[in-house]
């Protein structure tokens, strides 16, 4: 490996970051202009432009041939946006949870989640397959659409109004809507610049260690696709912004699952083959942390300081096991067994807490409506009474 791969590999990580950050503001600025609501902004091209470094990547690996690097950077990046930066977030102070995320994303992630395991049974997620994922994500952001345009609950359509103006707050700049053009266009070119250094030197580094593409895409690779998402949700949290740093998460992986992965599948000639080992151990990883996020947020609509550190801990454990594994290494035989044992005693205990969570804000709701309802001196008798 020589010194201009490793130069190749930070050039492409920044070029990234930057060309994601010029898209958002740019794209944010011009629906702004355009009259398109905040919500709408919020959930599609804020959302979206922080997954633009996994779509520009995946997009590049697999019209390259380099499918393995595309699976292993989205796969990798959901696991990543859920373990490390919810963790990392969680840790630095507790995250706030919107009802909404509870009852609906999340849901849908943990769905999406499981189709796409489904697909991958067969060793490979074919073109139809992208297809179909493509669809589900057109057919989510129509929804969305029509959604923010029907009646809501005043107090609930303020809340969502202020969340979704605190994250293109910064996007939203006086200037002429040539520049803002210019703005998405220099966004895209160094997403796609920053992809093709990215896995070139990738793929470099993978063979001369003798590493799997997998294993660089789920780890080097995924890492630093998701660090707009990362410094997003970390700043989040840091500035008090809680509910944000989820929403941006959740909806990250929502886009790569349906999106990126859809757009991938349909790209590569053949379809994304699924090696044994990412049947075996990376998407069903990717999956279960997906699943824990349901007990996790029920409890009293928040991911907890120890929460954040477990799952900060899980994922230092994950890529370490692959380090070892991949370099064939007598600690991964010990490392494996033990988060196989680990995880489940782990996931029944977001389970207890979750259930208690959620049996608390059902006992709330039951107090609230009970202190609604009128005195029985002051309502009226049936006239059978």
């Amino acid at each position: 490996m020589t010194a201009l791969t490793s130069v190749a590999l930070v050039v492409g990580l920044v070029a990234l970051v930057w060309g994601a950050d010029l898209l958002v503001r740019g794209a944010a600025s011009i629906a702004a202009r355009l009259g398109i609501p905040p919500v709408v902004i919020g959930l599609t091209v804020v959302a979206f432009g922080t997954s633009a470094p996994e779509l520009a990547v995946s997009a590049s690996a697999s019209l390259d041939g380099q499918t393995d690097v595309a699976l292993g950077n989205l796969v990798g990046s959901n696991i990543a946006n859920v373990l490390l930066i919810l963790g990392a977030s969680a840790a630095i102070g507790g995250l706030a949870v919107s009802m909404r995320i509870i009852r609906l994303d999340v849901p849908i992630v943990v769905g999406v989640s499981v189709v796409v395991t489904l697909m991958a049974l067969d060793g490979s997620i074919g073109r139809i397959d992208g297809a179909l994922l493509f669809a589900g994500i057109v057919t989510y952001t129509v929804w969305l659409v029509r959604a923010t345009r029907a009646p809501r609950d005043g107090a609930a359509a303020l809340v969502a109004e202020e969340e979704i103006d605190e994250e293109v707050e910064e996007a939203i700049v006086e200037r002429p809507l040539p520049v803002l053009v210019g703005l998405v266009v220099v966004g895209l070119a160094a997403l796609v610049a920053g992809g093709q250094l990215l896995v070139g030197s990738a793929t470099d580094i993978a063979e001369h260690f003798g590493v799997s593409e997998l294993v660089i895409g789920l780890t080097v690779v995924a890492v630093g696709t998701s660090l707009p998402e990362l410094a997003t949700s970390v700043m989040a949290a840091i500035r008090g912004q809680r509910d944000i740093a989820v929403g941006n998460v959740v909806g990250s992986n929502l886009f790569n699952l349906m999106g990126v992965l859809g757009i991938t599948a349909v790209l590569a000639d053949g379809g994304i083959p699924v090696s044994d080992a990412a049947l075996r151990l990376d998407l069903p990883v990717m999956l279960a942390s997906a699943i824990a996020l349901l007990p996790i947020m029920w409890n009293g609509f928040e991911i907890r300081r120890w929460e954040g550190v477990v799952l900060l801990a899980f994922y230092v454990g994950y890529v370490t096991f692959l380090v070892l594994d991949a370099s064939d290494h007598a600690a991964a035989a010990v490392v494996g067994p033990a988060l196989a044992i680990v995880t489940p005693l782990v996931l029944l205990t977001f389970a207890v807490t979750g259930y208690r969570g959620w049996r608390r804000y059902q006992e709330q709701r039951q107090a609230v409506r009970v202190s609604r309802e009128p005195p029985l001196s002051g309502r009226r008798r049936a006239p059978w009474g």
